[in-house]
């Protein structure tokens, strides 16, 4: 059986998404208007979490349409805390970081390493590589077929290659 969020969340969203849109001046409407919550992005970010298991729970609906409703893109934990914070949703940075990684593990997201100190999440879940912008920080999809890799490695006894991430890292010339 599904488990569908309980009344409490779309209120709980009905309520975050006027008095944010109130704070950014987006609505001079009601701050507790009505939102047909069956069809908008909130739907969508609720359905990507059923179809793959997860509970929808506020914090997961509100981060996962922060994420998934800009199309591709690439966001460290600490720059989905920004746009909460800077969207009204309370939400610590320990719940990015635990929503994230439940994210990954079930599929939405795909988690890139750059260096020991940053690591990316990436809604393309599809195989691509990446070329990295150090000076800006920022990280850009290669498509697969762009790639062309030459005589790997074989595998070790008893496994099998399960994915291979090419991160080009780019700086300026001199």
């Amino acid at each position: 059986m599904k488990s569908r969020p309980s009344a409490t969340v779309e209120t709980d969203l009905t309520m975050w998404s006027a008095s944010a849109a109130l704070k950014s001046g987006g609505v001079t409407a009601e701050p507790y208007r009505e939102v047909d919550t069956a069809t908008c992005a909130w739907r969508d970010a609720r359905l990507k979490l059923a179809k793959v298991g997860l509970r929808p729970t506020r914090q997961r609906v509100l981060l996962g349409w922060l994420l998934f409703s800009r199309g591709k893109r690439h966001v460290t934990a600490e720059m989905l805390f920004e746009e909460a914070m800077n969207a009204g949703m309370p939400v610590s940075l320990a719940t990015v970081y635990n929503v994230l990684n439940r994210f990954t593990a079930a599929g939405l997201l795909q988690q890139i390493g750059v260096d020991g100190s940053k690591t990316y999440f990436d809604t393309n879940t599809a195989d691509h590589h990446h070329l990295f912008v150090e000076e800006q920080r920022s990280l850009m999809d290669i498509p697969s077929v762009n790639v062309d890799l030459h005589e790997l490695p074989p595998a070790l006894s008893g496994y099998e290659v399960a994915r291979i991430e090419l991160v080009v890292r780019l700086k300026r010339k001199n």
